[in-house]
């Protein structure tokens, strides 16, 4: 049996979607590995501190550390606890997460190569930040996807008699929520009987002004708060056209989610969106902060069963390759000594 300590944001709270801790921790422990984890302290000073006792206390425990790596301020816990596994010369790998990574290897240069450069091996979610940072010189990333259980998203028929949009996300800034509420105005400007639902938990005030745009704008927007992978997937039934309005990204598993369901995507391009969308193929790619050019993609899926029925189906193609029963052996790869 191997012995693992994972480090990442392991919190029980509304204004919280699930973190990649709690989806791969229990996907190890169901393998056959035993997981420790740190930490579920809800203020951050404290669970800094959480981390590095875990690591020290699990030492002599434990043969690999994971650690949820990002670019903001949870990069310094990334920081902190790669450190200290160094000096205990306890194996450590990266997870990385958030398509921001790239600026932060850009700007903080030398407290990056500090965390990566010694680590066992860095993972990468996505290919965008598997070649991101190899630009940047570090040769030992490994492409593990974001992963999920294929079974457990059935395909379902879907009307098309009006537009009904479905945004699955949590409410923050970098994922640009209000522009979801200027489209669907626009389409009814444009004389589509046309709805939204925007789905997550509110993590940084966003919510409010989203609220607050709806309703300056006259648009009735569904708001359903954070919900249960089994709700919302339950939820997507009543919509047909999934939309991701993000100013940066990596590949986020919501997306990953949609196009298993066989909802047709239309995404901003930026940060990993190219490498998980091929424009027209399987979904539809359109410039960042902008209104006109998404509404223009989702009335081109609107108004074309092929191409929805094309996309759907490269779709559902190209995510079955993130089964976890397939993603797996890849962790177990760089899981084992």
């Amino acid at each position: 049996m191997i012995n693992v300590l994972y480090i990442g944001n392991n919190l029980q709270r509304s204004n919280a979607n699930i973190s990649a801790i709690q989806i791969l921790g229990p996907a190890f422990v169901n393998e056959g590995y035993q997981v420790y984890y740190a930490s579920s302290k809800s203020l951050k000073v404290f669970r800094f501190f959480d981390m590095l006792r875990q690591v020290f206390w699990r030492r002599k425990q434990v043969s690999i550390v994971l650690i949820d790596t990002y670019s903001t301020q949870n990069f310094y816990y990334a920081f902190g606890v790669s450190q200290l596994c160094r000096v205990l010369k306890l194996p450590y790998i990266p997870i990385l997460h958030g398509g921001n990574l790239p600026l932060r290897l850009k700007d903080s240069p030398k407290l990056s190569a500090m965390i990566f450069q010694h680590a066992k091996h860095n993972v990468a979610p996505s290919l965008y930040l598997k070649e991101s940072f190899s630009k940047f010189g570090y040769a030992n990333v490994v492409h593990i996807p974001n992963s999920i259980r294929l079974a457990n998203y059935p395909l379902s028929s879907r009307n098309y008699e009006s537009i009904n949009l479905l945004w699955v996300r949590s409410f923050s800034k970098i994922y640009n929520p209000q522009l979801a509420v200027k489209v669907v105005y626009a389409l009814k400007q444009k004389g589509y009987d046309a709805s939204l639902c925007m789905v997550g938990p509110d993590s940084d005030g966003s919510l409010e002004d989203v609220s607050t745009l709806a309703a300056d704008l006259d648009v009735s927007v569904r708001f359903t708060g954070k919900l249960s992978k089994v709700e919302w997937i339950k939820l997507a039934k009543e919509y047909n056209i999934f939309i991701n309005t993000t100013n940066f990204d990596n590949t986020p598993v919501s997306v990953i989610e949609a196009m298993a369901l066989g909802i047709p995507v239309v995404s901003t391009n930026v940060g990993g969106m190219p490498y998980l969308i091929a424009d027209g193929e399987n979904g539809l790619l359109v410039p960042p902060r902008n209104v006109d050019p998404m509404v223009t993609a989702i009335e081109r899926v609107y108004g074309n069963r092929e191409l929805r029925e094309h996309l759907t189906h490269n779709a559902r193609s190209v995510v079955a390759e993130f089964d976890w029963e397939l993603v797996k052996q890849r962790w177990n790869a760089v899981l084992h000594p």
